[in-house]
């Protein structure tokens, strides 16, 4: 493993996948049962990780942090969806005040029966330094998450605006699967707030909509990124190390970066690099 962090191990059960963590003090952290309404705005802060702070990166989070008591390791897989034209994207990379994002995500190692996956539907709201997320589950075929069948959208698309319907959303745009990504992922909670941190890195992406005219096989970001997820916009006292990590606040987005790389010309300067940055390994 890049950066001499642990070999990940995938989990034995599923109960994490039933519920959504909610913040709902600086001191506690509830579980509710996943559901169309389940939607608490929260401050979401991210910071890009360089490729070479990697390991430095996870020592420094574990000494401040405790790890998720169920979780504290998953690959997560997302299917991104967007209009043909990108109107997310666009207006993500035009730091729009309100954006939306739909994904239907799945982690390694989660089995539903015989030969099916839970996925999870969500809807993620941003609006500006606040952020929301409605999540609901569902169950697909495992056949539909092989690489090659990503382009069919694992869910019908009336099961998939249903879901939207129901969290209140109706895209203007016809939504089409666009890129894959997947990452490993983390998960923490700061010793003294209580508040949640993942750490991502190993992120990798293909794009799945052949219309875009984009057939490179797959790009992996070399670096990482830490969210902090809270009720604040200040960051716990002990987090503020992280500017020994060379790293400053960002607006990144796994989605936007990938799909960055993936429309930069192979071979171009600092096409993995940070946002402003060359890439030091």
């Amino acid at each position: 493993m890049d950066g001499g962090l642990d070999e990940y191990v995938a989990p034995d059960n599923n109960v994490y996948r039933e519920v959504i963590k909610i913040k709902v003090s600086d001191k506690s952290t509830d579980e509710i049962a996943a559901s169309p309404a389940a939607s608490v705005m929260r401050f979401e802060r991210k910071f890009s990780i360089l490729p070479r702070n990697i390991g430095f990166a996870h020592t420094m989070l574990r000494q401040v942090c405790r790890p998720d008591r169920e979780y504290p390791l998953d690959r997560v897989h997302s299917l991104y969806f967007d209009s043909v034209d990108l109107d997310q994207y666009e207006r993500s990379a035009a730091g729009e005040f309100k954006k939306d994002k739909v994904r239907i995500r799945w982690y390694d190692g989660s089995t539903a029966g015989p030969g099916e996956v839970p996925v999870y539907v969500e809807r993620k709201i941003r609006e500006g330094y606040a952020s929301s997320k409605q999540r609901q589950q569902s169950v697909a075929p495992a056949s539909r998450l092989e690489p090659a069948n990503l382009n069919g959208g694992i869910l019908s698309v009336t099961e998939l605006l249903d879901t939207l319907g129901g969290f209140g959303y109706f895209p203007e745009k016809q939504l089409k699967p666009i890129i894959v990504i997947s990452y490993l992922r983390h998960r923490f909670n700061e010793m003294q707030t209580g508040v949640r941190v993942s750490f991502d890195y190993d992120i990798k992406a293909s794009m799945v909509a052949p219309e875009l005219g984009r057939w490179e096989r797959e790009i992996r970001l070399t670096q990482g990124v830490i969210e902090v997820k809270g009720p604040r916009l200040e960051l716990p006292i002990t987090l503020r190390r992280m500017k020994l990590l060379d790293t400053d606040w960002s607006r990144f987005s796994k989605y936007g970066s990938c799909l960055d790389v993936h429309f930069t010309e192979p071979g171009s300067l600092a096409r993995f690099s940070p946002s402003g940055r060359n890439v030091e390994l």
